[in-house]
């Protein structure tokens, strides 16, 4: 069963006409009716007809059901919490701030994401190596050479072009496009060429000192006691070198070159 709030003018309409106030068939009851309490529509029906026996006829069904709104209960107070639950919930609020402290006085490592986790673990797998780094110097020497040389070749290229095509000025102009073509062309192959057997003399000389070892030697050592210095003849663990012109007493350590 739908239930109304009562009006305004319910209220009054109860207090000019007697109504049953006793709550009857789980009606409510309009014992100290207020706006705001219960009252069913069958309530407020017999109210109308109440209102037109006593000949109220301006208090109408409609102006009584102006303003009423659907009556929702109050919720039931909850009930008392037990000893049991009181103790249980102390419990869990202590623990809470414990951990709470403890997160305070020793915060945690901030959370990483997948793109932070990735990132490390690929630095982790693929760490730089110092020899991969390179020096900075060198590689700065390394591209300004190459630069110089692409620079020279393309000077050398383009002067080539320039003479052959003033010189043959007097050519017609298809015999002075090949010509300067074919002798451009020739310049460049012979940079490049004199270019690569550079490069190949340079490989070589350094193929050929790989080749030699050095071979270090102590010749003589002197133990020094109480101001006496006392001359000690030592043989050498490594290989001797033997050379009847040279002063022994001249150097302590000599070097040679031995090929392999």
């Amino acid at each position: 069963m739908v239930l109304l709030t009562m009006t305004a003018a319910i209220v009054e309409a109860l207090g000019q006409v007697e109504l049953p106030v006793e709550a009857e068939d789980g009606l409510p009851s309009l014992q100290d009716p207020a706006v705001g309490k219960p009252i069913s529509h069958g309530q407020i029906i017999d109210l109308a007809r109440a209102l037109w026996s006593e000949g109220m006829k301006d208090r109408r069904l409609e102006t009584l059901l102006l303003g009423c709104w659907v009556y929702i209960p109050p919720s039931p107070p909850k009930p008392e919490p037990s000893a049991e639950y009181k103790a249980l919930m102390a419990r869990l609020r202590h623990e809470e701030e414990e951990r709470a402290y403890e997160r305070m006085i020793n915060p945690p490592p901030p959370a990483e994401t997948a793109a932070q986790r990735r990132a490390q673990a690929f630095a982790a797998v693929n760490k730089a190596h110092k020899s991969d780094l390179g020096d900075d110097e060198v590689t700065y020497n390394d591209v300004h050479r190459q630069l110089m040389l692409i620079l020279n070749f393309m000077l050398s290229i383009l002067g080539t072009a320039a003479t052959l095509w003033v010189v043959a000025r007097w050519w017609s102009t298809p015999s002075r496009l090949f010509l300067t073509l074919g002798g451009s062309l020739l310049v460049g192959i012979a940079e490049v060429a004199v270019y690569s057997g550079y490069v190949w003399h340079l490989s070589e000389a350094k193929k050929k000192d790989t080749k030699f070892k050095e071979v270090k030697e102590v010749v003589q050592t002197w133990v020094v006691d109480n101001d006496n210095v006392k001359e000690k003849n030592v043989t050498s663990i490594e290989v001797l070198l033997k050379d009847g012109n040279e002063d022994t007493n001249a150097t302590l350590r000599r070097r040679k070159k031995e090929s392999l």
